[in-house]
């Protein structure tokens, strides 16, 4: 299994598709702001999320810059999720381009 790295303007179509959002940031940052619906994803609770989501579920991993996505989307691709893609200028293009989609607080 692999991913793909997708610009912002190809994570709308993804995300009109029920796509789980996971942000692999760091918890105070994902407090500050995350895009809208996303789940704080780390190593506590990244196998739950593997085992309470659908493998067909379209998954677009966020991380700061779109660097960090990569790893994080390819272990969950290697976990058997048939369409993960990393987003390419993580969250800091996203909330440049979307405030309007972004959200404080936890999940």
């Amino acid at each position: 299994m692999t991913y793909t790295c997708i610009d912002i303007a190809d994570a709308l179509p993804i995300l009109e598709d029920n796509a789980a959002i996971v942000d692999i940031r760091d918890p105070a940052s994902y407090q500050t702001s995350h895009m809208t619906n996303a789940i704080s994803l780390n190593n506590d609770n990244v196998q739950e999320f593997i085992d309470s989501t659908d493998q067909e579920r379209p998954i677009i991993v966020c991380c700061y810059h779109g660097n960090s996505s990569k790893g994080a989307a390819e272990y969950l691709a290697s976990q058997g999720f048939k369409q993960v893609y990393s987003l390419n200028g993580g969250f800091s293009q996203w909330s440049a381009m979307f405030p309007e989609q972004c959200e404080a607080g936890q999940a």
